[in-house]
């Protein structure tokens, strides 16, 4: 019975084993400890980079945030503030493990946050506020309460805060875990980011939407093609800049019977017959200040009030005064204004009547002298003074003769090198053209191969961009009518 104890004692008791072994299977158990808190937490981080990739709502993803960030730092809850476009911050989500302390952290979190923004009068510098922002809340938290707080940060912008805390005496901080908190901050960061990309995305394609319809809407106001006008050729191009432009020509068929309820003093046509012909055409050209959808919305209305005035069958000067004063409120109020030539042709008399509101003058090639005039007349913008004055003049155009409207996108288009191609260029390549080109057409082709040249093409090879609108009309007399 003796022996026994001894023979025990001799190959080891069981607590003698106990003691030699433990620490192996401390180590056993520590490494597999450490085994199921890295899969933990691979698995944590995995589901919050699927959370990232599949949520298309930007608050379903901050919901997971406080909770995650918490979960892989074996911490008791966390907190996300997010600064918001207004610069206003807000308490975005909190998460505790136990509820009753969760209401008390709240209440410290949304105090400490109330007041602060990042447009405060003192303008404090980002990095300053929050470091304003954590010392509010160590003054107001339990000291016992262990808190880690890290930037979310966008393009190099605090976007907002995350906060990771434990009420356990014997938690601490470590490098790894605040690594973690950061890797989910990050992950926030991006997640912000995206949800703006998202929104911007969406507002340029309204934006594209809304402007293809704009322009889709300017291209109908515009001459679809030129009108067949007794004893003249015709050609005409608008190219915008933008897809919506401020360049505005038009042609207006004036007929006799449109002048029925103008006084006898005024009536400058005979009284339309049924098939009768335009007496006259109005012929205009115009450039609203800008460009773009504004240009373009008020070079519409601009279309429809010039149209609408050339129907009292007054003189161009008395149409372009009369426009200017009906246009005068809403132009000053938008700081924008136009300039317009208007004229109008008559095809059995080849006289052009014009005025001018501060265009740029059409050029007049005459062939039998093989010179080039200039087309004005004294007038004012449209929009800048209600009261303004404007002058009528008239040319009797000849067979072979050229007339040639255009806006200051030519005379104003720079090159690579910076040097601008003036009034006086463009007078030498319309020299040219009259005299070497077979028709209207084959004018206004060489006219803007001439000028897209000119402006040259960019590191690609490819054709610069135009900066303004360009529009040119060219008006050809022919030796015989049409």
């Amino acid at each position: 019975m003796t022996s026994a104890p001894l023979s025990k004692a001799t190959f080891g008791s069981p607590s003698t084993i106990a003691d030699e072994t433990s620490p192996v299977v401390v180590l056993k158990e520590l490494v597999a400890k450490l085994n199921r808190e890295q899969t933990k937490t691979q698995d944590l981080l995995s589901s919050l980079g699927f959370a990232l990739r599949s949520f298309t709502n930007l608050n379903q993803f901050l919901e997971l945030v406080p909770l995650m960030a918490s979960r892989v730092t074996d911490a008791d809850g966390g907190a996300l503030i997010i600064f918001r476009s207004n610069g206003q911050m807000r308490l975005e989500r909190i998460h505790c493990s136990d509820e009753t302390s969760c209401q008390d952290l709240r209440r410290v979190l949304e105090e400490s946050v109330q007041g602060l923004s990042l447009d405060q009068g003192q303008r404090l510098e980002t990095a300053q506020l929050m470091s304003f922002l954590d010392d509010r809340l160590s003054q107001r938290l339990n000291p016992d309460i262990q808190i880690f707080g890290t930037a979310v940060l966008s393009k190099n912008l605090e976007r907002g805060r995350l906060y990771v805390f434990s009420y356990s005496p014997n938690y601490t901080w470590t490098d790894a875990r605040q690594k973690l908190v950061r890797l989910v901050a990050d992950q926030t960061a991006v997640a912000i980011e995206n949800d703006e990309l998202t929104a911007e995305l969406r507002q340029k394609e309204r934006l594209d939407r809304e402007l293809e319809i704009g322009a889709e809407i300017q291209r109908q106001l515009l001459p679809r093609h030129c009108p067949q006008i007794n004893g003249l050729d015709i050609a005409a191009r608008c190219q915008t800049a933008n897809r919506v432009g401020g360049d505005y020509y038009d042609f207006i068929p004036l007929y006799p019977d449109r002048f029925l309820n103008v006084p006898p003093g005024l009536l400058r046509s005979p009284v339309r017959t049924e098939h009768s012909e335009p007496v006259r055409w109005g012929i205009t050209v115009g450039d609203v200040m800008g460009k773009g959808v504004p240009a373009g919305l008020i070079m519409t209305m601009l279309r429809g009030m010039l149209r609408a005035e050339v129907l009292n069958g007054h003189t161009p000067a008395k149409i372009l005064q009369h426009l200017n004063h009906v246009m005068y409120t809403d132009l000053e109020n938008s700081n924008r204004f136009v300039t317009l030539f208007y004229s109008e042709y008559d095809p059995r008399t080849r006289i052009l009547s014009y005025s001018n509101a501060a265009h740029n003058p059409p050029l007049l090639w005459q062939r039998e002298t093989g010179q080039i005039h200039r087309l004005d007349a004294l007038g004012m913008l449209i929009g800048l003074d209600a009261q303004s004055q404007y002058e009528d003049a008239r040319v009797q155009l000849q067979p072979g003769d050229v007339v040639i409207y255009y806006t200051d996108g030519f005379t104003d288009a720079v090159n690579a090198e910076g040097d601008r191609y003036d009034e006086e260029k463009l007078i030498q390549l319309c020299h040219w053209a009259c005299q070497h080109c077979e028709d209207a057409r084959s004018i206004l082709d060489f006219l803007f191969a001439q000028i897209q040249q000119f402006i040259g093409q960019d590191i690609h090879g490819e054709n610069r961009h135009y900066d303004d609108d360009m529009t040119l009309l060219v008006l050809q007399v022919q030796d015989q009518p049409g």
